[in-house]
């Protein structure tokens, strides 16, 4: 029996590294995940381990090309943002991966956007609202401030995905869907490196862009395979839906974030939507997308785990809550003891007082109606000004009942679907360099969809 021709995708999360091989029908026919200890940088702060994560690629690759049944046609990567690696002459890291948490000097902020025009002016040329060590290019100027002699080594700073790929070619390249979330290097009105990387010296050690479908021959040994440059897994997670659907739509991911993405939103960020926590990311192609973002996943979570304590049960229980449009009514005739600041980032919920709740299910009906009026507002910010026809919804979320059901009534005018795909982000990362592995027309099914309207829910 002949060998299967599949690609091999790491797909590099915060908490778990995943390798995925997929044929050309896009079916997952191996996978693997591992965790891996956290090391710390020089000040004890906790940071990625880079060598067990250089290690882990080699090691799974061999064991991949072992396989006798798979032949292993190209390898991509996938990975979070705010991610730099400062590579020296000899290849090899100079520092420890900093983690993006890691709290930002005040005073080298405050010198920063004094220097190049203030907080609201790079914030809007370079559509990244002001997160401190998230907005990696200031990690780089810490850097430079900081520990001036390592800047000075440093040949090349690679984003994640992008310093995986050179683990196995060699070749340093940056990637426009790295370059562009959040990170304050890119002019998004100039398109182009924003003006304060060449004062600070900063353009010389980013290597030059590459397109997100470009693929360079392999260094590691293997069977003549390619090797993809990488992407940042929210611009991943975006390319299936770009791919297979041509109408305007809003991508709402959800997870301990849940980010709406407009990629048909090219309209400027304003101060305003800056401060409502608003940015733009660089999708594949090189055209901006208008996001919002919430932590509703997380406050989800939270306030799930309080529920279950009140009222004495398992938050397991809450995982598949059927949807109840009699206790919808019932709550939005009540009179509310606590209001709801619509642009606020946390939802009225935490304030509100669980005893007045005949059960636990009335309550989570309340945690989610919060939850719906802060994403309503979140993904309006994005909608506006665009004739976006459907709203598609995938991570966790899309399987809550009671989520779905309320995001349709919100939005009565629009078409919603839950949209569900064996692991979105890993699929982008391969469709980006599909004609460079695959033999086969990209399929049409890769994701499913459930229709869900004010009074009925479809299957699709």
């Amino acid at each position: 029996m002949s060998a299967i021709p599949v690609i091999a995708i790491f797909d590099v999360g915060k908490t778990n590294k995943k390798l995925f091989l997929f044929d050309e029908n896009y079916q997952i026919v191996f996978e693997k995940t591992a965790r891996f200890l956290e090391t710390v940088d020089e000040d004890g702060y906790p940071c990625e381990n880079i060598e067990s994560l250089r290690l882990s690629v080699f090691d799974s690759l061999s064991e991949v090309f072992r396989m006798n049944e798979f032949k292993v046609k190209a390898v991509n990567f996938s990975a979070y943002g705010a991610s730099f690696i400062y590579v020296g002459e000899d290849g090899k890291p100079l520092t420890p991966l900093y983690n993006y948490l890691k709290s930002y000097p005040e005073e080298l902020s405050e010198q920063f956007y004094a220097k190049y025009g203030g907080k609201d002016l790079v914030s809007v040329q370079t559509a990244s609202p002001v997160l401190g060590s998230l907005n990696s290019g200031l990690q780089l100027y810490r850097l430079k401030y900081e520990q001036p002699e390592v800047f000075n080594k440093i040949k090349y700073a690679l984003h994640l995905p992008q310093y995986m790929s050179y683990l196995l070619t060699g070749k340093a390249c940056s990637d426009l869907t790295s370059i562009g979330c959040h990170t304050c290097l890119w002019d998004f009105e100039k398109n182009r490196y924003h003006e304060w990387t060449q004062h600070e010296g900063i353009a010389l050690k980013l290597p030059s862009i590459q397109p997100a479908n470009k693929v360079l021959p392999a260094l590691f040994p293997g069977n003549n395979y390619k090797v993809g440059v990488g992407l940042h897994d929210s611009s991943a997670a975006l390319i299936p839906y770009l791919v297979n659907f041509n109408e305007p739509f809003v991508l709402i991911s959800t997870g301990t974030w849940c980010i709406s993405l407009n990629p048909f939103n090219q309209l400027p960020l304003t101060k305003e939507e800056l401060k409502d926590d608003c940015l733009s990311y660089l999708q594949y192609q090189g055209k901006p997308v208008k996001a919002s973002r919430l932590f509703s996943g997380y406050e989800h979570e939270q306030q799930v785990k309080r529920i279950a304590a009140h009222f004495k049960t398992d938050v397991i229980k809450y995982r598949n809550v059927a949807f109840d449009p009699e206790i919808i009514s019932y709550l939005k005739a009540k009179k509310q003891t606590v209001t709801q600041d619509a642009n606020a980032k946390t939802s009225a919920f935490e304030k509100r007082d669980l005893s007045e709740y005949h059960n636990d299910i009335e309550a989570y009906h309340q945690l989610v109606l919060d939850l719906i009026n802060l994403q309503v507002y979140a993904t309006q910010l994005v909608l506006k000004g665009t004739p976006v026809k459907r709203i598609f919804v995938d991570g966790g979320f899309s399987k809550n009942s009671v989520f779905m059901h309320l995001l349709a009534l919100a939005f009565p005018t629009i078409e919603v679907f839950s949209a569900s795909m064996a692991q979105a982000t890993a699929v982008g990362a391969a469709l980006a360099i599909h004609k460079e592995w695959n033999r086969k027309p990209i399929p049409n099914d890769i994701i499913q969809l459930k229709y869900y309207s004010a009074s009925q829910t479809i299957s699709i």
